[in-house]
């Protein structure tokens, strides 16, 4: 035996047995008797300014919580027999950098949070467009975006992509702070319609964005709500990697990627998509206000603001995508508190995703703006199809809801109109605006016209706008089937 090497006998190994045990069961104490929160309750987070927000998390089994912000509101709440927690927290007027303290079976402290203006952003592949651009699909001026991007009070939080049979209760993502490496991977839409409310309402805005390439509406539709669509299934399992996927089957986004963030007090939606339903327009036309309902239910804060994007000409390749940007416009119509950004002049016919994100997120703000934050006298829709007029000589007048000090075609010529007579057969017509805020629509081909249609197929770019350079929306003043 080395004479250098203490010996250990048998009444040291058994202290030492003891001192790991010991040791193991604190650790094991530790382990299951701390607070737990989702991920978006957390350092960087923005909260919504003047209201009772919701905080919850988890803890040892009927333990005491307490919370406390550091602008000088407090609550208490206790845990249930599953650990479960849940209480409400009052927030001030917009400001920060604060400090959130909670308080359990241990201490946990949120740092940097703001209290501002909280949107949540989500869709498809539009929505989901970094920036930064896709591989070989550019955004517009996306390097002097990302390199003037630096604001400590606009916070973003991205939920990553997952798909669930069952609802979750949290979502894999972080807050963090504006700034080139963060913007350039963040959602385009989403970031220039936080920056436009950041610019004019000088408060931290928090964008959370959740979205998925591809997607279809069913697919983030609670299962209880499609109770009414029988043709659509709801499923028992999970898809085959390489099949259809979870941005294609029902319910499985809405579980994994709206479910957690239910609670989470929200100023309103924004919302991107569409493009994966173009083929089943008079489904979407239904579905598409059953899912808004359905968050609004989910979320119990009212009818918050939902704003959303009527889908932008390309070659779709499946009918024809006038029907989809028709259920889409009649949603704004019969859906309370909701806004239609419209897109007919920056598509692209060779690409889904157009390059002009700006523009998008800006007139998504344009509504915001002008509903909820009380900017009057701000053009916020572009021209809506109200009524026909006299049709008199082969001619069809045409009035429009938005477009109170007129209407213009900013020096371009008038394109996309069709005129049809009781045969139903639409021939190319000539347009012109009239000094009483209508136009004018004539084919020679069609020499008793008895219907209209604007933009009203996969991909003609509209040339029509209000004096305020809002493009008007595709439109039909038929109701035939094709």
């Amino acid at each position: 035996m080395d004479k250098h090497r203490p010996s250990i006998t048998i009444t040291s190994m058994q202290t030492i047995k003891c001192f790991v045990l010991i040791l193991f069961l604190g650790c094991s104490t530790v382990a299951f008797a701390q607070i737990k929160l989702p991920s978006f309750f957390s350092d960087q987070m923005v909260l919504q300014q003047n209201e009772e927000v919701a905080i919850w998390g988890s803890d040892k089994p009927e333990s005491k919580i307490s919370v406390k912000g550091s602008w000088g509101a407090e609550s208490d709440a206790s845990a249930d027999g599953n650990g479960r927690w849940k209480l409400k927290l009052k927030t001030p007027a917009f400001g920060g950098p604060y400090t959130l303290t909670i308080k359990g079976s241990n201490e946990v402290v949120l740092t940097n949070v703001m209290i501002g203006e909280v949107w949540l952003a989500s869709g498809q592949s539009n929505m989901e467009m970094p920036v930064k651009g896709y591989r070989n699909e550019p955004i517009n001026d996306s390097i002097e975006t990302i390199l003037n991007s630096g604001n400590s009070q606009i916070r973003l939080f991205t939920v990553r992509r997952n798909g669930s049979l069952t609802p979750l209760d949290d979502v894999r993502g972080k807050w963090s702070e504006a700034s080139p490496a963060t913007v350039k991977e963040f959602s385009a839409t989403a970031y220039f319609f936080g920056r436009k409310l950041n610019k004019l309402l000088n408060v931290p805005v928090g964008l959370i964005h959740t979205s998925w390439g591809g997607t279809k509406a069913e697919a983030w539709t609670p299962k209880e709500s499609l109770a009414d669509f029988p043709s659509i299934q709801i499923p028992e399992k999970l898809p085959v990697p390489g099949q259809e996927g979870p941005v294609y089957t029902a319910t499985l986004l809405y579980n994994a990627m709206i479910h957690p963030l239910i609670g989470y007090r929200i100023k309103g939606v924004i919302w991107y998509q569409g493009e994966s339903d173009a083929g089943e327009p008079e489904q979407y036309s239904r579905l598409f206000p059953t899912m808004i309902r359905s968050w609004r239910e989910q979320w119990k804060q009212g009818d918050f603001p939902f704003y959303f994007v009527q889908i932008a000409p390309f070659e779709y390749g499946r009918g024809n995508a006038g029907f989809l940007r028709e259920s889409q416009l009649k949603t704004m119509q019969t859906v309370e508190k909701t806004g239609m950004a419209v897109t007919m002049d920056i598509g692209d016919c060779k690409s889904v995703h157009p390059r002009e994100k700006r523009l998008v997120g800006n007139r998504l703000a344009y509504w915001a703006l002008s509903k909820d934050y009380g900017f009057e006298g701000i053009a916020f829709s572009g021209p809506v199809f109200k009524e026909i007029g006299e049709i008199k000589e082969g001619k069809i007048k045409v009035f429009f809801d938005h477009s109170g000090n007129g209407l213009s075609s900013f020096g371009k010529e008038l394109v996309g109109f069709e005129v049809a007579g009781e045969d139903k057969v639409f021939h190319p017509a000539k347009a012109r605006i009239n000094r009483d805020r209508s136009i004018t629509v004539s084919s020679d081909e069609v020499l008793k016209p008895v219907a209209v249609r604007y933009t009203f197929n996969n991909c003609t770019k509209g040339t029509l706008f209000n004096t305020e350079g809002l493009p008007a929306s595709s439109f039909r003043t038929d109701t035939w089937d094709k």
